[in-house]
């Protein structure tokens, strides 16, 4: 009834690059724009990628993603490489100034194994000195106490209908948290549903894991602006460097 190709085209309306509304598009762009070669990690849609060659990014750009509908999106530019793929699959070796992970595609990686795969292929592939940038939602905003179909998001789908996109908790054990995503018309005949498990790592086990996989932390965020790690930062925004 919804398609893969549906879904990924209601992701690309329901996020338009949009580096005001979106403050985290505007941050990676600067850091994409100033590194020679790119490597995104969990690509989707290839919108990173795409702003930077319409910008003038005149080097090398890659992505990698599982998703093939999403990256059939990706690859209405053909000036990019697309390789599918998940993190761990990444095979390149020393071919990239800056790795990225964005739309906090990082909480996917649940499985401490899964993890450690996927952190080896990204250090695998940056040069010596290279920088991986990711951001985490940080545990202690407890993020998906919100994530309720209360807090639906209505959207204008092509043909002028009214979507309405929900989220329902099924569960948290441990650092672990699994919902559901439920794509519905507005007058309630379900449409799709999607279910998802993230990992909410606190800055202690996230560091812990990049220095285990080779990786230095050069700096970390609660925002988009660089402001510090407080109390009531809401996001872990990492920039790390391989050693």
């Amino acid at each position: 009834m919804f398609s893969d190709a549906d879904a990924a085209a209601l992701y690309d309306l329901m996020y338009p690059w949009d580096g005001i509304r979106f403050p985290g598009d505007a941050f990676y762009l600067g850091l994409v724009m100033d590194a020679p070669s790119v490597l995104d990690v969990g690509c989707g849609t290839g919108a990173l990628l795409h702003q930077a060659r319409e910008r003038g990014h005149a080097g090398r750009l890659a992505g990698i993603d599982p998703n093939e509908a999403a990256l059939a999106r990706a690859r209405r530019r053909a000036d990019i490489e697309w390789v599918r793929g998940v993190a761990a699959d990444a095979a390149w070796d020393r071919e990239f100034d800056l790795a990225t992970m964005t739309g906090h595609a990082f909480q996917c990686l649940v499985d401490d194994d899964e993890l450690r795969a996927s952190l080896a292929a990204v250090r695998a592939a940056l040069r010596e000195g290279g920088r991986f940038a990711f951001e985490t939602r940080h545990p202690q905003a407890r993020a998906w106490e919100g994530w309720t179909p209360a807090n639906a998001t209505e959207v204008e789908w092509a043909d002028g209908r009214m979507l309405r996109v929900s989220h329902h908790v099924e569960a948290v054990i441990g650092d672990v948290v699994t919902f559901t995503e439920t794509t519905a018309e507005a007058g309630g005949a379900v449409l799709r549903v999607d279910r998802t498990s993230l990992r909410f790592l606190d800055v202690p086990a996230l560091i812990a894991f990049l220095e285990e996989a080779g990786f230095a932390v050069e700096a970390q965020y609660g925002d988009w602006a660089r402001g510090p790690l407080t109390p009531a930062s809401r996001e872990i925004v990492t920039i790390a460097r391989r050693v």
